[in-house]
């Protein structure tokens, strides 16, 4: 995947700092926005799990942080509930006025109570997901409820929110009363997907439950077994990732996969040189796979360097040969790992009789079989290992033919 930074200006002057993340091969079928949680920034880890799972089901999705928060600018007293609306709204037309309107929303705890006001005044989003999202927006109110008194005596305190000090005024907290949510969801009539965990102790689960109740179909509701709310163990970030993106496409059209024609031949690479640096793009009659070199030798590193595919291809017809050997000998191999590297190394180090001393292409081939297997079964599948087509065809003088096609 592929993630670019922007820099975006809120209809307040301010910059806001953003992240895109682009699908492989840097070609989203939909574009997307998240919104991250009450006090985060775009940077927390669930996010970003999130993000790129998204990326991978062929959606662009661009995280970023609200004003005073993160590396936006502003201060956390101006990033009020009304202030993160407006910045989505700003997001949402700074990516339709340079990329494509966005047609999903997600947003995780409060970011998900301002994905669903921003989806009622945007007719470009089709489909919202919410991740522990509160039933009002007066929920929050409660973080920052021992402030409140040394606000009205003083206009403004400093707060304790999540172990983080946030300097806040009165404004901040009126703020909060302005939005009626529950009327909001109950208009809104897009696609919504609530997500929330039963053990979610900031914001409790009877907040999905209201928001469900109060939603129109189309609706749907998944439990998050076990996760907290800021989803810190990796499996649950990605689970909601994958989830999201498997339920957005029931809501958008389906998107043909843009292949590329062989013209007859087994297989055809192309590389747009200007826009994609080294990402090749690879397409068979059926299939589409993704090359590149790796970052330190000046790729993006979005899919496999050449070498990795010849040896991923010497890797699957090894062990296919030897699942269909095994199977004619009735032999009980249950599995096979075969483990392999390409490299140049110098005769003499491979003590290889050659005419004159020089560098050789080495391939090393380490196999591991799991069943129930004696030493000679297991010499014998080595040997047979080194016969399997792609083995022999790297190992065999090969003649090639190239021509150039006349446009």
């Amino acid at each position: 995947m592929k993630s670019t930074k922007l820099k975006i200006t809120n209809r307040k002057g301010l910059t806001l700092n953003a992240q895109l993340e682009l699908p492989a091969n840097q070609k989203p079928n939909y574009y997307a926005i998240f919104a991250h949680c009450f006090t985060c920034s775009s940077s927390l880890s669930a996010v970003r799990h999130i993000s790129r799972s998204l990326a991978q089901d062929g959606f662009a999705i661009v995280r970023f942080d609200f004003t005073g928060l993160g590396r936006s600018e502003g201060q956390f007293a101006d990033s009020h509930f009304s202030a993160n609306i407006d910045d989505l709204l700003d997001v949402h037309a700074y990516m339709a006025e340079h990329y494509e309107a966005p047609s999903l929303l997600v947003g995780h705890s409060l970011g998900g109570a301002a994905v669903l006001v921003a989806a009622s005044k945007l007719d470009a989003v089709k489909a919202v997901a919410t991740v522990g999202a509160p039933a009002t927006v007066t929920h929050v109110k409660h973080l920052f409820s021992h402030g409140i008194d040394d606000i009205e005596e003083n206009g403004e305190a400093e707060v304790n929110i999540g172990g983080r000090p946030f300097k806040i005024n009165k404004d901040f907290v009126d703020e909060f009363d302005k939005t009626d949510l529950p009327t909001i969801v109950r208009k809104l009539r897009k696609p919504l997907l609530i997500m929330h965990s039963p053990f979610d102790k900031i914001v409790g689960i009877e907040n999905a439950e209201q928001l469900y109740k109060t939603a129109f179909h189309p609706k749907s509701f998944i439990t998050l077994d076990n996760a907290d709310h800021l989803l810190t163990e990796e499996n649950d970030s990605q689970y909601v990732g994958e989830v999201i993106g498997t339920w957005a496409k029931r809501y958008f059209p389906k998107v043909e996969n843009r292949m590329l024609s062989t013209e007859g031949e087994q297989l055809v690479g192309h590389l747009n040189i200007v826009e994609d640096n080294f990402t090749t793009s690879i397409q068979t009659k059926n299939h589409t796979l993704i090359a590149d070199e790796p970052i330190d030798i000046g790729g993006s590193d979005f899919g496999p360097s050449p070498y990795e595919y010849l040896n991923a291809a010497l890797a699957a017809c090894t062990v296919m040969t030897l699942k269909m050997y095994a199977e004619r000998k009735q032999w009980d191999l249950q599995e096979v790992f075969v483990y392999i590297s390409h490299s140049r190394k110098h005769s003499d180090d491979l003590q290889v009789d050659v005419d004159k001393p020089k560098y050789l292409d080495h391939i090393s081939k380490k196999l591991k079989f799991v069943g129930n297997l004696d030493a000679s079964q297991k010499e014998r599948l080595k040997e047979i290992a080194s016969r399997c087509p792609v083995h022999r065809t790297l190992e065999s003088e090969v003649i090639f033919e190239t021509q150039i096609i006349q446009e």
